[in-house]
């Protein structure tokens, strides 16, 4: 089947849910009315449906290749690609000034999930210019900024992450390339660079590298880390390409998903040294690069949940032509289509609810930080900012972890044609797999969760976000007295009350117990984010049973699928809330146990 951009839902979610149009009240975010926003969705969707989803199956059979030093992307990539930059695609969330069209976060972030829907493969590379580009956005020179950012923009150049090295994964600390200084304000650039997305292909005529390198001076660990723009062309005073720079890919990874995007080794400074320019201030390159970061985790969070929208619609598509078995209700003497048996209405149900509260979890984060962006009290936009920076970690995570969980189901549905490489099922499972391993594991997204965004705060933006939940359990409560539907709002209320109660047991767990019991604080740190994802989520599906009651009438097919879905989640997602705070709060205290049980037999 084809990918169908799940555009109603997404409008939904927008107007809502995410407060589209508050967002379009912000200064600079005039043009994100509901009108234009629509036409902008349905046009993407159409562009993904069209040109860049058919490329999915061909990318993962016929995959990214290299030789002598060149890449050569999948057949289609490169035209599509085209396609994308002239569409404006690339630009949606960028400045206006530099050729972008200045749209909000949250409007972007709804294209950039169907541009991962389509085809995951592809989409990391906008991925990873986008992060480019508001590094320069944030740290770079204005000469820097005019240099590089209109043709990062425009989708004639692609940019790259250069963190990773054979000794250096996730800590950063070793990181050995070493940055020589010239004379002149360049630095030559020599060392190893792996894992890069996108680092060499054939669909641009520019690759720019940002690459974390060490200067002579620099002291030792992460406060002696730059960051350095290397292009693959040296770039001339007026924009134009120059030489070859001493940049080149030695090998491409072979993956068990995601096969079209080639994963390359970089070699710096193998003929003389690649000439590089400071980005920022010498010293400051991690602080740079989490800007780009922290664009790609949310980004990654966003892969997660357009592959789990596109295995849950290929899963449903299969339900509905596989005919196996009669019902067990006998309400049929004939072998029926298998979506009309109970335990694959649950794996669908299942699928479809992890997804859309996925969703409306994270275009409420995109809300926050277009606010952080746009509001002009400095204490309400640093409000904004930490809602935003609290619910990355979550969006990267949960949505990412899922996925996997979504994807299993979807393969689970097609039964054992799933196992078979042809139907197409396995291909998001495969795909999926990555998703919580790079630009941060789901254990140090975790971490964060912990340490930078509950501890350092004493759980405040927490607590904020509970009394906001505990605000909508009085509507729901409210509602479910009205007598329509009281049983659904009730069920909702009773899990996300009890959700809620056990967030909040495991926050203040976790501020009591951060210095004196560490390793029972973040041994608890994964299940604290999926807790979270949770119980966040599922505050986002009360606020949506809500929000389609209230409109029911006017297309009671659509929001009647909403009411169900929230009270699906309620009832199979957040009921699980009080077992996973059990497994956190009492960890403390047997540290032994988990020793032990790491220990091999």
């Amino acid at each position: 089947m084809t990918y169908q951009a799940p555009v109603k839902d997404m409008l939904f979610v927008l107007n809502e849910l995410a407060g589209l149009s508050d967002v379009a009240a912000l200064p600079g975010f005039e043009d994100a009315q509901p009108e234009t926003v629509q036409a902008v969705l349905e046009e993407s969707a159409r562009f993904n449906q069209e040109v860049v989803a058919p490329l999915n199956v061909a990318g993962d059979r016929e995959p990214s290749s290299w030789h002598d030093g060149k890449v050569t992307t999948t057949p289609g990539f490169s035209s599509a690609f085209k396609q994308f930059g002239e569409g404006g695609w690339q630009g949606v969330p960028h400045p206006q000034e530099f050729g972008g069209q200045g749209l909000p976060k949250l409007v972007s972030t709804a294209c950039t999930e169907m541009l991962n829907a389509a085809n995951l493969s592809f989409a990391l590379c906008p991925l990873l210019t986008d992060g480019a580009i508001e590094a320069l956005m944030t740290a770079a020179s204005d000469e820097q900024k005019t240099l590089y950012a209109p043709k990062l923009i425009s989708g004639e150049w692609t940019g790259t992450m250069n963190l990773t090295e054979p000794q250096a994964g996730s800590d950063l600390a070793l990181v050995r390339t070493r940055a020589e200084p010239q004379g002149d304000g360049s630095f030559k650039l020599f060392g190893t660079k792996i894992f890069i997305t996108y680092g060499e292909h054939d669909m641009a005529s520019n690759i720019v590298h940002f690459v974390l390198a060490r200067t002579p001076s620099a002291p030792e660990g992460v406060k002696g880390i730059s960051l350095f723009v290397v292009p693959k062309f040296l770039v001339n005073a007026d924009g134009s390409l120059g030489e070859r720079n001493d940049v080149h890919c030695v090998s491409i990874e072979h993956k068990l998903g995601i096969k079209a995007s080639p994963t390359a080794v970089l070699q710096y400074g193998d003929h003389g040294g690649a000439i590089g320019h400071l980005i920022g201030e010498e010293n400051r390159g991690l602080e740079y690069m989490f800007i780009m970061m922290n664009a790609a985790r949310f980004a990654v969070g966003m892969q997660g949940i357009g592959v789990a929208d596109r295995a849950y619609q290929k899963a449903v598509a299969y339900a509905k032509d596989r005919v196996q078995s009669r019902p067990v209700d006998g309400s049929a003497k004939q072998a029926v289509a298998i979506i009309h048996h109970p335990d694959v209405k649950r794996m669908l149900s299942t699928m479809r609810a992890l997804t859309e509260a996925a969703r409306a979890l994270a275009y409420c984060a995109a809300s926050a930080a277009d606010h952080a962006h746009g509001v002009s009290d400095e204490a309400a936009r640093r409000r904004h900012l930490a809602r935003y920076e609290f619910l990355v970690p979550i969006v990267k995570g949960w949505s990412t972890e899922l996925s996997i969980e979504v994807a299993s189901l979807g393969v689970q549905v097609h039964g054992g044609m799933g196992f078979i490489e042809e139907t197409g099922a396995a291909q998001y499972y495969r795909d999926a797999r990555i998703l919580t391993i790079y630009e941060g594991t789901t254990a140090i997204q975790a971490n964060d969760l912990v340490g930078r965004k509950t501890l350092r705060d004493g759980g405040e933006v927490a607590r904020i976000l509970l009394a906001e939940i505990a605000t909508v359990e009085a509507a729901l409560s409210t509602r479910a007295a009205s007598g329509e539907d009281g049983a659904t709002f009730e069920t909702m209320r009773k899990h996300l009350a009890a959700g809620r109660v056990a967030l909040a047991s495991v926050v203040e767990f976790m501020v009591a117990k951060g210095k004196s019991d560490p390793n029972a604080v973040f041994a608890g740190s994964v299940p604290y984010l999926k807790l979270a994802g949770i119980v966040l989520g599922g505050w986002q599906m009360a606020r949506a049973l809500l929000a389609a009651a209230a409109k029911r009438a006017d297309d009671p097919g659509f929001y009647s699928t909403k009411i169900a879905t929230a009270a699906f989640f309620a009832s199979h997602v957040l009921s699980q809330a009080p077992g996973i705070e059990a497994s956190i709060v009492e960890t403390a205290g047997q540290d032994h146990w988990l020793t032990l049980a790491a220990q091999a037999y």
